[in-house]
């Protein structure tokens, strides 16, 4: 499938393969364009040169953390739409992504597939209307 002007592009940070390839196939099959990065200092670097539509943000990761990732990201571009997509499901963790940081959303690993591309397809809808 070759990607087009209307296709979005959702940028996926996450330390685990499997992980990155299991979201990759997902939104594909959902339409969207996947861009990958495994590490914090890929995917800043990844959205210096890519504007993403969204981005699908892991937060334990090593060497930079999902939120510093997260307030770099927000530092460099404060309109970017950010979703937290962590398996730490707990309610200190969501109030955090949520209320402090002001993500635009927290889906908690495992997610199923249709509440996957659901979120995202209403996210970047959303982002679309606000440019």
């Amino acid at each position: 499938m070759s990607a087009d002007n209307s296709t979005k592009k959702v940028l996926v940070v996450d330390d685990e393969p499997d992980t990155l390839e299991l979201v990759k196939l997902v939104l594909e099959s959902g339409g969207f364009e996947a861009i990958l990065a495994n590490n914090g200092k890929e995917a800043l670097d990844q959205i210096a040169t890519v504007r993403p539509d969204l981005v699908l943000l892991d937060i334990m990761m090593p060497d930079m953390d999902g939120w510093d990732v997260f307030r770099k990201m927000k530092e460099r571009d404060p309109g970017i739409p950010i979703a937290i997509l962590t398996a730490k499901a707990q309610n200190i963790d969501k109030l955090l992504g949520l209320h402090v940081l002001k993500a635009d959303d927290y889906i908690t690993k495992p997610f199923g597939k249709n509440e996957l591309i659901s979120k995202v397809k209403k996210l970047t809808e959303s982002t679309e209307k606000n440019k």
